[in-house]
């Protein structure tokens, strides 16, 4: 059932509607578990787009098989995705610094907090997000450190290659899943691609994670895949490899490439001269887990992550 969760009457006889679609058993018992899923919180960002699509239409799909409420938001930043924007025109305020929102604030403030109160309630919600146009990213989930005993079981269950484990003291306090992890509903953030893009691959791959959680929860008791061993992690094993020249990035290794220390990551190359500004290499051993997708970079800018072990002390 679609249903309207904001409407804000905007300038010119516009409305700014954001809307859920609510899919839930014809004859609920009163007792099921509910999961959200979350999408659009950043306009240039279209991997969840897909994947809410993929969600829906797998449920109805096989219908019969539905024992849980799911509620999928599948454009939260309507006027970001409608402009292509990253965050909300006019303001450029970013949507995810907004939660838990305010009734009485501004637009985005207000829209936020309509979308907080919805969600409240919920058991799990998964916020679904892609890098930005920068850089590329594997399949992974993001949570904060101080509430791992809640969350891994359900990130385990997600089909991701890769759980980042970070300090809670580096995630926004105002951001959609912080907010609601502090309302007590499990909350984690899905990161894969890049901006603009839709990879299908990695959509398919965290669909397949999302209905093996469902199973897990006991919301959905159709087939599944058996969820993949994501590697788990944290900052102290992620190595950053920043360009330290200007110019045109080459790559040449891809996303998902094992490298060791000293190994050739690319090369920065100066367009007028010819010539090679920097030789990129790895700096730890370990696989490729985020790489440079746009190539025009500056002094400072991030080329690559590796995800290997904790190095010793």
């Amino acid at each position: 059932m679609i249903e309207t969760v904001v409407s804000v009457d905007l300038m010119v006889e516009e409305e700014l509607k954001v809307k859920k679609n609510r899919l839930a058993p014809d004859f609920p018992e009163g007792n099921e578990k509910r999961i959200c899923i979350v999408s659009g919180l950043y306009g240039d960002e279209l991997q969840g787009q897909y994947i809410c699509y993929e969600v829906i239409r797998r449920l109805k799909s096989d219908f019969k098989h539905l024992h849980g409420i799911v509620d999928v938001y599948p454009s939260v930043n309507v006027m970001g995705l409608d402009s292509r924007t990253r965050d909300i025109p006019g303001s450029g305020m970013d949507m995810n610094t907004l939660f838990p929102g305010s009734k009485s604030g501004a637009l985005g403030e207000y829209t936020a907090s309509c979308i907080f109160d919805d969600i409240c309630g919920a058991d799990v919600c998964i916020d679904l997000h892609a890098s930005n146009i920068y850089i590329h990213e594997i399949p992974q989930v993001r949570m904060n450190n101080d509430r791992v005993d809640v969350l891994m079981p359900i990130a385990k269950q997600l089909n991701v290659d890769m759980i980042w484990v970070h300090p809670s003291t580096s995630v926004q306090n105002g951001s959609l899943a912080y907010s609601l992890n502090q309302a007590g509903v499990a909350s984690m953030v899905i990161e894969s691609g890049s901006a603009y893009k839709i990879e299908r691959s990695y959509c398919d791959q965290i669909v397949d994670g999302i209905f093996s959680l469902m199973k897990y929860m006991g919301i959905w008791n159709g087939e599944t895949v058996i969820p993949k061993h994501a590697r788990v992690t944290d900052d102290a094993c992620i190595a950053y490899i920043n360009a330290e020249s200007s110019g045109i990035f080459i790559p040449d290794v891809s996303i998902y490439d094992s490298v060791r220390i000293g190994d050739r990551i690319g090369t920065i190359v100066n367009v007028i001269t010819g010539s090679i500004e920097e030789v990129v290499c790895a700096t730890k051993d370990g696989i490729i887990c985020s790489l440079r997708d746009y190539p025009v970079i500056e002094e400072g800018s991030l080329l690559a992550r590796i995800v290997g072990e904790k190095d010793d002390e």
